[in-house]
């Protein structure tokens, strides 16, 4: 009697391997648990740094307010890091500024890669950012000039500018200080030649178009330099542009103080006659807008914006784009921007777009041209060897 066989299924050849869509499914949540991990790792690193910083600054006002009352004689701070002998966390630096006037005072920052907190000794509690003058990293600027910070829209890092329009210290040297009125009736040239004279700075320039837009980005994103309180809102402040003195003025010392030197007439002394803005680091600069025009480093001899012919134009109405570089239209930086116009207080443009000759970079406006001036006023019509009684400049590092 024959029985029959039935043969039974390969085991191996009935298991079912992973789909490509399972396969994908496994690999993104790996991914996506890789970042969670990351991020919280970056995290708690981040809040190490702050935490060494925070500490470290506490424990340097007590040793230094201890310096000041139980070591000096004469209640002073520490002249310098060295005699003051502050500890810091490995990896950690800092930078010290004193003036043992009376009355005396100190600040202190400290930094750890791109995190940085600062103390005064009015203000003992750690407060994020550097000292007045200090580059993230604990470079610190020439006297009279202030940190600005870098924008990626213009390809700058941080640096320093002259917090006031250059002052004449000698024949050939600049030098950023309130008192005095601004070294005018100066070319491009000349400006680019003495830039590099400021008294103990390595690397001063004449500052370039892409550190002029830089600030400007900076100042027109900070609502408290807009009369309405908010970016876009009322108009931006514009300086000394009231003729009224018909003359440049010297700065003052109080920040607070940025109607300084400005009297009635055409226009008023209203509140957009300030002559003061600030940065989003707190940083305030003197008379970007009016008071006299500044040369930047830039020149050009074609791509003017605008149409045929000199004239005041605004920036929103050129029929000519032009092909300057950096780009200095307003939407360029801020996208609300395009529809701003000399009625928010950003000045105006008088360019040729047929014009061939080398032209120098004129910016911010003078004291006498009202509505045309702004923090992106721009004027082409002057050669670089072209001197005239409104024309300042402004130094950088």
């Amino acid at each position: 009697m024959q029985r029959s066989i039935t043969s039974k299924p390969d085991q191996a050849s009935s298991r079912r391997g992973f789909t490509i869509v399972e396969l994908l499914i496994v690999i993104v949540v790996i991914g996506i648990l890789a970042t969670l991990t990351i991020v919280a790792y970056t995290g708690i690193q981040n809040r190490a740094k702050t935490a060494s910083l925070q500490s470290d600054l506490e424990q340097a006002s007590k040793q230094l307010e201890i310096y000041k009352f139980g070591t000096s004689t004469s209640e002073q701070y520490p002249v310098n890091l060295a005699t003051a002998a502050l500890k810091a966390t490995s990896g950690n630096s800092y930078t010290y500024q004193v003036n043992n006037a009376s009355p005396a005072s100190y600040c202190l920052s400290e930094f750890v890669g791109s995190t940085s907190y600062r103390i005064t000794n009015t203000n003992t509690i750690p407060t994020e950012g550097t000292c007045s003058g200090v580059i993230l990293g604990g470079t610190t600027c020439p006297t009279g000039f202030i940190v600005v910070p870098g924008s990626s829209t213009y390809s700058t890092s941080d640096f320093c500018v002259m917090k006031y329009e250059a002052k004449q210290s000698s024949s050939t040297v600049p030098i950023s200080q309130a008192s005095g009125t601004p070294w005018a009736n100066i070319t491009q040239t000349n400006a680019i030649n003495y830039s590099a004279n400021v008294a103990g700075c390595s690397g001063c320039h004449l500052i370039t178009e892409a550190e002029w837009l830089t600030i400007a980005q900076n100042v027109l994103s900070v609502n408290s330099n807009w009369s309405g309180g908010t970016v876009g809102s009322g108009y931006i402040y514009q300086g000394h542009i009231n003729n009224n003195p018909a003359s440049a003025l010297s700065a003052s010392t109080n920040d607070s103080d940025g109607l300084n030197g400005i009297s009635g007439g055409t226009g008023g002394a209203g509140l957009n006659n300030r002559r003061t803005l600030t940065l989003t680091n707190g940083e305030v600069i003197w008379d970007l807008s009016g008071n006299v025009y500044e040369w930047t480093s830039g020149t050009t001899t074609g791509g003017q914006p605008g149409a045929s012919g000199y004239t005041w134009r605004q920036w929103n109405a050129l029929s000519v784009p032009g092909s300057l570089y950096p780009n200095p239209y307003p939407s360029y930086a801020n996208p609300s921007g395009g529809s701003w116009t000399s009625s928010q207080g950003i000045g105006k443009i008088s360019s040729n777009s047929d014009e061939g000759a080398v032209r120098g970079f004129l910016r911010g406006g003078a004291w006498s041209i009202g509505s045309n001036a702004g923090v992106l006023t721009l004027i082409l019509n002057n050669s670089p060897s072209y001197p005239y009684t409104f024309f300042g400049f402004r130094v950088s590092r």
